[in-house]
């Protein structure tokens, strides 16, 4: 049976040069995908971001179906179910120490533009209501919602949607290739970038207008931006000694990607709320979370008049009972399997593997943190992109492994199961594409 193309409008795809050559996926287990032209393919970026503990875990999909014919539906509003509670209670019990209360949406998207309404509000609350400003990070990915495209720094995401939100700026992103080209891990040189935003940012607009600062720990869908030694720690000071609320989003760093539950735990650096998803369900249904520090939700509970609603704000599927049911297990599944532990077991190899890549044809640097890796290719004069994307399309069609591309940047993150042999898989396969690229 053939597939109708026709209708379906794929997101963030192209999509005419798609439907010319369809890559289409039929099932997936473990580490794999069976394409369907009956091909195993690696997975080399755990889906997007998303399948740490690989594809299909019997515990994850047992729970999921248990549930569908238990529970399909509770109302989120005035209503409950105990399964929402337990994946609260779960979440929390992983988060860092402070951050214990827990908000569910349905995406990354959902959980920014949640938090940014959570911080404006905070701020109102407490009798600082020129607290209106965001700051986000040049080269940044909040999702798509219109609060996360506005603090979010990446121009094809805004510039057909004009103005968005106002009141917002960007601080300047770490990345310096010239100084810290193949860095092993955290770069050594550019902290002081940090400095720019009490400044220069503040500077300009007075501290006291500010609400929060928003930044991905690792900044991953612009390239995989690693954040140089002493960073965010300066980061979090400038917010502390001026009352600004610090936002990770961990959409992507959330749940193992660096070989601890969150990004915060890895960098010793806790904000006042997380942005997560993804991994949260290993992506087996959609779900997102903001999770916040119990001063903050206090501060709502207190400000409210008695049998009040504190925060207006939610979304039918907050909570729903199938999504709780895919993150209680999934929370338990990285626990009793140590999925964490193990990735960071495996990040030393991942490491030495990425590097090995240098050298190579048209390699131009190479940086890598946890089980996370971006290899930047160099552009051909007048064809943004298109190098990176031959690669993408030969990893798949003749070397049966998925990566992923963001412009030129080849951007790799496995499911936390893959194995020695899978890595080295995963690197002679681009390493072999590499060597024949003109």
């Amino acid at each position: 049976m053939t597939t109708d193309l026709s209708h379906y409008w794929m997101p963030f795809t192209a999509n005419r040069q798609f439907k010319t050559k369809p890559r289409l996926i039929n099932s997936a287990k473990g580490m794999h995908y069976l394409s369907s032209d009956g091909r195993s393919i690696l997975d080399g970026t755990a889906g997007l971001w998303c399948v740490n503990a690989g594809h299909a875990h019997p515990k994850i999909t047992e729970a999921i179906i248990a549930q569908a014919g238990t529970l399909d539906f509770a109302p989120p509003f005035q209503m409950s179910h105990s399964k929402a509670f337990e994946a609260a209670s779960s979440l929390a019990a992983m988060a860092p120490a402070g951050l214990n209360r827990v908000f569910f949406c349905n995406s990354g998207s959902e959980a920014v533009d949640t938090a940014l309404k959570m911080a404006l509000a905070y701020h109102k609350l407490r009798g600082e209501p020129l607290r209106s400003r965001l700051i986000g990070r040049e080269r940044g990915y909040h999702g798509v919602g219109f609060g996360g495209i506005a603090v979010g720094g990446i121009a094809g995401n805004r510039k057909y949607f004009g103005p968005t939100l106002a009141g917002v700026d960007h601080l300047r992103h770490p990345l310096n290739i010239e100084r810290n080209a193949f860095s092993h891990g955290m770069p050594q040189h550019g902290a002081e970038i940090a400095d720019e935003f009490e400044q220069r940012l503040l500077a300009l607009h007075d501290p006291s207008t500010v609400a929060a600062l928003i930044v991905e720990p690792v900044q991953g869908s612009t390239g995989v931006i690693i954040p140089p030694q002493g960073y965010l720690q300066k980061l979090r000071a400038v917010c502390d000694k001026y009352g600004i609320l610090l936002i990770f989003d961990e959409v992507i760093t959330g749940f193992g990607r660096l070989g601890t539950a969150f990004a915060a735990d890895y960098f010793g650096v806790v904000p006042d709320i997380i942005c997560c998803a993804k991994g949260l369900t290993n992506a087996a249904v959609p779900m997102g979370a903001v999770i916040a520090s119990q001063q903050i939700h206090d501060s709502f509970m207190q400000a409210a008049p008695e049998n009040g609603i504190e925060f207006y704000h939610g979304y039918t599927y907050s909570g729903h009972p199938l999504a709780c049911a895919a993150a209680i297990a999934t929370l338990d599944v990285y626990r009793e399997e140590a999925m964490f532990e193990r990735a960071a077991r495996m990040s030393p190899v991942f490491e030495k593997a990425a590097h090995g890549l240098r050298g190579l044809p048209f390699v131009k640097d190479v940086r890598n943190l946890g089980l996370v890796c971006g290899i930047e290719l160099e552009s051909i004069p007048g064809k943004p992109a298109a190098r990176a994307y031959e690669v993408f399309e030969r990893c798949f069609w003749e070397q049966g492994v998925l990566i992923r591309t963001t412009g030129d940047i080849i951007a790799l993150s496995p499911p936390l199961i893959i194995d020695e042999a899978q890595i080295q898989q995963l690197f002679d396969a681009i390493a072999t594409v590499l060597k024949t690229l003109k």
